[in-house]
């Protein structure tokens, strides 16, 4: 099979779809490979790299994408790309289509197999997004600690405090994997730090596993309207299976209660954001306040720290990836039910329960739509 790397064009998008390694991978599993010529750059992997790979190195997004049978990216496709994608070309990416009707609507249109890194889905978890929900993460309180800064409109509080001056209050929404690395950072730097989650099993691990300065707490109503009136740092991590819209759990009263200059963090911007006012951001204006609070809203948040994030991410999809190639999009379903919970279009029709019902569209379960 051809497989093609383009360049990502998202605002400031540092990752690209393959490392040098990957790519030599698939080649060594019998594929050609194509990379568009500095694709790698921003992570550190230049075009030489790919070459010693087996890769080639071509000048043309436009013939990259005509080449290929299957395209390794790290985002979904932006506008200039839709055109490119074709009938029963497999696009393999991160998606979120329950966030962009528009994305749908051209993937459906192109006729595309799209299967979406943060659908694919293993007994224990979700083996594509958990690399990328470690970095974001990390990074929602390196953000968000900027953020608190006066000087960048935050309320000058330093996170950690100082001898004699108390530390931040943390509230982080979600126990799951981004919750968990966020609360480690938070509670590590020194702050204050409040978990919540809605399940019992999940507090008792947090419980075991936090240290002392961080307090698992059951998530309802009347919990997270509490904690936001006493933080100085909000961080949005809450996920929902199946690729659904996030919740919108923190309404302007919320965000009211709190300090002028707090900082709120959406994680979960990608899946629409767990805030009535939040909205997309880049990294080249990543912030706008409301209420007061400063919102740091970035949908590509690794994005930033490329080198590290690529390598994550490739180390984590190629596996899937390779048994893409070698078999085809119906094969690989049918012999893998952890693909096959990836699937999101198959021929211009929507195979996500999730999103189908978020816009009203209408869906066939994987199974069916392949016929398997």
């Amino acid at each position: 099979m051809k497989i093609g790397c383009p360049r990502e064009i998202k605002n400031r998008e540092y990752r690209v779809g393959l490392t040098p390694a990957s790519a030599a991978t698939y080649v060594r599993a019998g594929h050609e490979v194509f990379v568009e010529h500095d694709a790698g750059l921003h992570s550190g992997f230049p075009d030489a790299e790919y070459r010693a790979s087996g890769a080639k190195i071509l000048d043309d997004a436009a013939k990259l994408w005509e080449i290929a049978e299957m395209i390794v990216k790290v985002k979904e496709p932006m506008p200039p790309e839709y055109g490119r994608m074709r009938d029963s070309q497999i696009v393999y990416t991160y998606f979120h289509f329950a966030a962009d009707k528009e994305l749908t609507e051209a993937c459906l249109k192109s006729g595309a197999n799209c299967v979406a890194y943060e659908l694919v889905r293993e007994d224990w978890g979700l083996p594509l997004l958990l690399p990328m929900s470690e970095v974001a993460g990390r990074m929602s309180v390196i953000m968000g600690s900027y953020y608190l800064g006066k000087s960048h409109g935050g309320s000058g509080v330093l996170p950690m405090g100082v001898p004699g001056v108390a530390p931040a209050s943390v509230l982080v929404i979600g126990g799951g994997t981004v919750g968990i690395n966020a609360a480690k950072i938070a509670a590590g730097i020194g702050a204050r730090v409040t978990i919540t989650d809605v399940s019992q099993r999940r507090l008792a691990y947090l419980a075991e596993v936090m240290p002392a300065n961080c307090v698992p707490l059951y998530s309802d109503v009347t919990s997270i309207a509490s904690e936001m009136g006493k933080s100085d740092m909000v961080i949005g991590a809450v996920l929902l299976p199946g690729g659904a819209k996030a919740p919108r759990l923190v309404t302007r009263d919320h965000l009211r209660s709190m300090r002028p200059g707090s900082v709120f963090v959406d994680v979960a911007i990608d899946q629409g954001g767990i805030a009535e006012t939040s909205r997309p951001t880049t990294h080249d204006d990543p912030v706008f306040t409301e209420e007061g609070v400063v919102h740091y809203c970035v949908a590509n948040m690794p994005g930033a720290y490329g080198r590290t994030a690529t390598t994550a991410l490739s180390n984590a999809t190629i596996k899937y990836g390779v048994e893409l190639a070698n078999k085809g999009i119906k094969e690989a379903c049918r012999d893998n039910a952890a693909i096959m919970h990836g699937l999101s279009t198959y021929k211009g029709t929507l195979t996500v329960k999730a999103v189908a019902e978020t816009f009203g569209a209408g869906f066939k379960a994987p199974s069916e739509a392949l016929g398997v």
